[in-house]
């Protein structure tokens, strides 16, 4: 499965497999209620405060038709060896999604 842009959905490689990143009302809602509002989600990421541990559980929380073998370790492991660098784009996608919607 490919990401599609107009849907608002995000793409992230996890050790070698494909992740489709969608932020719908239902991962959103998931998201939130581990994270907290979601307002104040965007506001530590836009400065520059976001947790690695909450950028992975709202990349969790939006996945769709995962793989079994991506477990949230795995995402996470993967994330941290990409890098942030690597990471940001999604997560723009992701947040961009969340303040703008589709």
């Amino acid at each position: 499965m490919s990401a599609n842009p107009e849907r608002g959905e995000a793409e992230l490689r996890v050790a070698g497999e494909r992740l489709v990143l969608r932020p719908s009302f239902t991962a959103l809602c998931a998201a939130e209620r581990e994270l907290g509002p979601l307002f104040a989600l965007v506001e530590r990421a836009a400065a520059g405060s976001l947790a690695l541990s909450e950028m992975v559980a709202l990349f969790w929380h939006c996945r769709v038709d995962p793989p079994e073998a991506i477990t949230r370790e795995r995402l996470g492991d993967s994330v941290v060896r990409a890098g942030l660098a690597a990471a940001t784009p999604v997560l723009r996608v992701l947040l961009g999604q969340i303040l703008a919607g589709r």
